[in-house]
């Protein structure tokens, strides 16, 4: 995809941007309820008004201030945190170096907390007929091969990555509707007065939105991505994806409202409205895409470690064009550094689960 072709909405464009940016926000359904009902006894007011804040963040965060704002502050097609910055300096603010500074190291915990998250989530989806599997070993390898899969170009991973993510979008929606069609009730979450309601009147609500800002990690991703793909295809990708989430998401939300006065205990709101029969194929799709969640984090840190290196702001290190476009960048030393670090989270939390609660701040001080 040259130069021009970025500037269009094209279908090849569309399905990139699937495959190398929209992974890791495309993910967040396996965890994100999860974390947000958690140890909590399951009610209509915690469910709906989880329910509510997630449409709302993806609305308000996502939509607005990224795909719509962020997106037009380019700096010469390049974006992420840096280029921000270069563009702010411009106006003789120094002192937002500092914000940028963290921002650009919140922006890296994220590269190795989402790949161990997301692929955790997905592989465990196994143990709930399979209970016996080790998950850690299986997690671990798939890193391993992901990590190696870097040095051909996010050009070659988004049009590997694209059509599975495609499948991956169309699945969890249609397992949603499956689900929520037979509650049409959850659509009274649209009401923003449930997500204000559960923030200021449930007790310990404000503290949930680690858990809710887990429904939009990869935002900064796709800002800092927005040389590979352009922004007219990355903001019609997302209408498609937002509409996905949201409805698997009310799916949720409905199989939740099922079981008011029960506690989660060791299930998953994602895979507990999968149909048994599809159980393994949902498992298979959903590490699919959890690859390709840690993928749009792993690009988005190239292009933020690559930006910091031309403001003075990191050491010089090696970096390559493995495709013709420029914007498409690989940095080995980098791309290791990830790999060591995410294979020690994963060694550390052993389980998606008590990974949440370091993500959610992670995402929290990233936003």
């Amino acid at each position: 995809m040259d130069s021009r072709t970025k500037q269009r909405l094209s279908f090849a464009g569309v399905l990139v941007s699937l495959g190398i940016i929209y992974g890791d926000i495309g993910t967040s359904p396996l965890y994100a309820f999860r974390a947000i009902v958690d140890k909590a006894v399951i009610t209509e007011e915690l469910v709906l008004g989880g329910l509510s804040c997630v449409i709302w963040t993806l609305t308000l965060i996502t939509t607005i201030k990224y795909v719509y704002l962020a997106l037009n502050a380019d700096n010469k097609g390049e974006g992420g945190i840096f280029a921000l910055y270069a563009l702010v300096r411009k106006y003789r603010a120094n002192w937002v170096i500092y914000p940028a500074v963290i921002g650009c190291a919140t922006l890296i915990s994220d590269g190795f907390m989402t790949p161990a998250i997301s692929i955790s989530s997905a592989v465990e989806g196994i143990t709930i007929d399979y209970p016996e599997i080790p998950t850690v070993p299986i997690v671990i390898g798939i890193l391993v091969v992901l990590f190696f899969f870097q040095q051909f170009g996010t050009n070659v991973v988004g049009k590997t990555f694209g059509p599975i993510m495609s499948i991956w979008f169309l699945t969890i929606a249609a397992f949603g509707v499956l689900q929520f069609s037979q509650n049409l009730s959850v659509l009274r979450a649209f009401n923003p007065v449930y997500a204000w309601n559960l923030l200021t009147q449930y007790p310990g609500g404000f503290w949930l939105l680690g858990g809710v800002f887990l429904c939009t990690t990869g935002a900064e991703a796709l800002y800092s991505d927005l040389g590979h793909c352009g922004k007219v295809n990355i903001r019609f990708g997302w209408g498609l994806e937002k509409t996905c989430l949201l409805l698997n998401y009310f799916g949720q939300a409905a199989w939740l409202l099922q079981h008011t006065g029960e506690r989660l205990d060791e299930r998953i709101p994602f895979f507990a409205i999968v149909p048994d029969e599809l159980l393994l194929f949902s498992v298979v799709i959903a590490t699919g895409a959890a690859i390709i969640a840690s993928q749009a984090l792993i690009s988005g840190t190239f292009t933020l470690v690559n930006e910091a290196m031309k403001l003075k702001l990191w050491p010089s290190t090696r970096v390559r064009y493995p495709s013709q476009l420029k914007g498409q960048i690989y940095l080995p030393m980098i791309n290791w550094i990830l790999l060591a670090g995410t294979i020690l989270v994963v060694l550390l939390f052993r389980e998606s689960k008590a990974m949440e609660g370091a993500y959610g701040l992670a995402i929290t001080f990233d936003m």
